[in-house]
């Protein structure tokens, strides 16, 4: 006989654990106990060493679905039996927190079973949940994860769900947010002038009702509310798009389940499984059905598709007639809303209904985003269902580091112990609420770990708002190059310390000379990098209005090819946007750099690219022009338009004659997606010793990824591209953070 304490590290609280070892003891006649402290699981364990052995196999290799283990530590103790059974004790706590936040998860089957069974106490009830399914990081303000430390400490277990919450063996032994029609939060629907019309499953029978006659509503998910319409009902989704005044950005469509997915998209095997997982993810698949309003996905194939993924979502399907957009209740560069008073304030022209609970949303958190490349998961949205990512760290860090990541799609990172932690999506901080939320979101994690920075990471530029909210504390500061921490984020997720090549493609990233870069290839490590090449800069007349106004980008190309008198005489698409007048006056400003910064962005090559083809003049949202190139690439063209590397240039005025002579639109997006993979081989081929690394939005382009994957397969060069981080702005953080590892 003998005896041995472990210790578990990881996401091991709130998601079964204590009840799984207590039930893995029985198994294997251990005497013992288990309990939860800041820093995870621990567990005294006295039987025979056989017994004790294959109860830690088990635990390594079949732990709870919705764990993720980083270590076990295992200690030999003296082999005095003092135990007469086992037992879950009470959990310990400290000041040293380092237990890893689960991410908010969907409901499960045995929940949905639940809810459908009309003999079983929980039917039809909306905030059903288990140790496997349901809300976490949404709802829990510290740890220890126990009741009373998240928004569910206010709600007193009946008998019933007290029986199932203290018994070791039921599936929702201590999961926090138990509770049933009788104990639990309630659901109630609200007209616009806030007064409360039905309740319970009368609320979701009315509000499905109302969504099948063609009303725009808000409902409550995990993290935030979505607003809601029929997503075959030209007329309503034409009038969300009015309301919220957003002309063509694509929404996301909920489906009931993957049988009605199926109806309306073309999935691969792979698309399936992750639509299906146990995250349900907005996943950006083929579309195939004329049933959907075109005005869900204007102008593109492709849609933004995911599943019923709480028990209300489940009960509403049952009453609606068809899939249903769902997209964050949010203004423009604000973050998702969290409370119904808040979207009777601020969308109250928007919605007609609300449809609330009452438990609360401690921690917003958005819906993920992820496509299908190469056959693998791309994370282009990291939250529900993924964020917090935890990475655990090959060495423990001297100092407590937390990185602020970048302007746009913002996250937080932090470093302590072995940790690294990813926050969720932030979003774009271009507004006071958006910077609220940046920094509450700070609040939450330094509230989780007890954490207070040694040491902040941000970008160069000194006017993004992380930056100026960085310098305005008093502590020591670290400034990161913003393509630079790109590299950096993906050679984090695969631990790499070695020289690499570094290409970073995105749209906008302050450089090391003042300019706006975006077009970068770096020979760098996880310590130094150094800029071998760029494309050449062009000038972006109107600064951040050219962000807007591909056109402008365009007509900058041309001047840098032709003279003044030339421009006016072409025949292109471009030209004739402006008049004469309007030609000249930019040409001017352009001549004297008035408001017209210099940049290498590959992002806004894309913009130049879908205005010279007469695809695209004006842009609503980031990253239209490259899913309009993207909408017409033809994979039978392998042909490319020629290009320079002069010094460390890559000039494309060839490519752009070459464009102008071309009418065929298939044919110009084609070759230019093979341009870029042409430009990246042939860089490489100076450079063979070296792994590739790819980051930067503009490799979110599919088509391009794919492109580029294959090639270099072909030819046995190494690579590595994010997937799990993603490779958008989104991933600066994590990268910031590398840096000091």
């Amino acid at each position: 006989m003998i005896s041995k304490k472990i210790k578990v590290k990881g996401i091991v609280q709130g998601v079964g654990f204590r009840p799984f070892i207590y039930n893995l003891a029985l198994k294997y006649n251990i005497k013992g106990w288990v309990n939860n402290d800041e820093k995870g699981v621990n567990i005294l364990t006295f039987s025979s060493k056989e017994n004790i052995e294959n109860f830690i196999k088990q635990l390594k290799q079949n732990p709870p679905p919705l764990s993720k283990i980083d270590s076990i530590e295992i200690e030999e103790l003296n082999s005095t039996n003092k135990y007469t059974n086992f037992e879950i004790k009470k959990s310990e706590t400290n000041n040293n927190k380092s237990t890893i936040i689960s991410p908010d998860m969907a409901v499960c089957q045995d929940c949905i079973d639940d809810i459908n069974n009309e003999s079983n106490f929980r039917a039809n009830y909306a905030l059903t949940n288990c140790t496997n399914c349901g809300p976490r990081y949404s709802i829990i303000k510290t740890v220890p994860y126990d009741r009373e430390n998240t928004s569910m400490a206010e709600f007193i277990l009946c008998d019933f769900c007290k029986k199932e919450y203290e018994d070791p063996t039921n599936r929702r032994y201590h999961a926090q947010p138990v509770a049933c029609e009788k104990c639990g939060p309630q659901v109630n629907l609200y007209n616009k002038n806030n007064k409360k019309l039905s309740s319970s499953l009368e609320a979701i029978k009315e509000v499905a009702t109302l969504i099948n006659q063609g009303e725009i509503v808000a409902i409550k998910g995990l993290g935030g509310f979505h607003l809601v319409c029929d997503a075959t009902n030209d007329n309503v989704v034409k009038k969300l798009r009015e309301r919220k005044n957003r002309p063509s950005k694509p929404f996301a469509v909920m489906f009931e389940d993957i049988a009605q997915t199926k109806e309306f998209t073309d999935l691969t095997k792979k698309e399936e499984e992750i639509i299906n997982s146990k995250e349900k993810p907005i996943t950006l698949v083929k579309t195939i059905s004329s049933k959907l309003s075109s005005h869900v996905a204007p102008n593109i194939d492709r849609l933004g598709c995911f599943l019923a993924y709480t028990p209300l979502h489940h009960i509403l399907f049952r009453y609606l007639d068809n899939p249903i957009v769902a997209t964050s209740a949010n203004l423009k560069d604000e973050p998702i809303i969290r409370f119904k008073d808040e979207v009777l304030e601020k969308l109250g022209y928007v919605v007609d209904f609300v449809l609330d609970f009452n438990r609360d949303i401690i921690n917003a958190c958005d819906d993920s985003v992820v496509q299908v490349a190469n056959n693998d998961i791309s994370i282009l949205r990291n939250a529900r269902g993924y964020a917090p990512t935890a990475i655990k760290l090959e060495q423990k860090v001297s100092k407590k580091i937390l990185a602020l990541g970048a302007n746009q799609k913002s996250t937080i990172a932090l470093a302590f112990e072995d940790n690294l932690i990813l926050s969720p999506h932030i979003g774009d901080l271009n507004s006071i609420e958006s910077m609220e939320y940046f920094k509450r979101t700070i609040d939450t994690f330094k509230r989780f770990y007890d954490f207070e920075a040694d040491v902040i990471v941000c970008d160069k530029h000194p006017n993004y708002e992380s930056s100026k909210w960085a310098m305005s504390l008093n502590k020591e500061l670290v400034f990161v190059q913003h393509h630079y921490a790109h590299i950096l984020s993906t050679m984090a997720e695969y631990k790499l310390k070695e020289k690499v090549l570094g290409f970073a493609f995105d749209g906008t990233g302050y450089g090391d000379d003042g300019n706006i870069w975006g077009g970068e290839v770096f020979i760098c490590d996880n310590k130094t990098y150094e800029r071998t090449y760029h494309l050449k800069y062009f000038k972006l007349i109107g600064g951040e209005k050219a962000v807007k106004e591909p056109k402008r980008v365009a007509l900058s190309l041309l001047f840098d090819i032709f003279s003044l008198e030339e421009v006016l005489c072409l025949d292109n698409s471009v030209v004739k946007q402006f008049n004469e007048n309007e030609i000249k006056m930019l040409h001017t400003i352009w001549q004297k750099g008035l408001n017209s910064p210099s940049t290498s962005s590959i992002g806004r090559l894309f913009d130049a690219i879908a205005s010279l083809t007469n695809l695209l003049h004006n842009q609503s949202y980031e990253g239209e022009t490259g899913l309009a190139i993207e909408q017409n690439y033809d994979k039978t063209i392998v042909d490319s338009f020629d290009f320079e590397i002069i010094d460390k240039e890559i000039d494309l005025s060839l490519m752009i004659k070459q464009i102008l002579e071309e009418k065929d639109i298939k044919i110009i997006c084609s070759k230019f997606l093979n341009t870029l993979v042409k430009i990246i081989l042939e860089i490489s081929k100076k450079h063979e010793n070296l792994p590739l690394v790819f980051s930067g939005g503009v490799f979110q382009n599919k088509s391009l990824l794919e492109l580029l994957c294959k090639a270099l397969d072909e030819k046995q060069i190494k690579y590595y591209y994010s997937k799990e981080i993603p490779l958008n702005d989104g991933g600066i953080s994590i990268g910031q953070v590398y840096y000091l590892l």
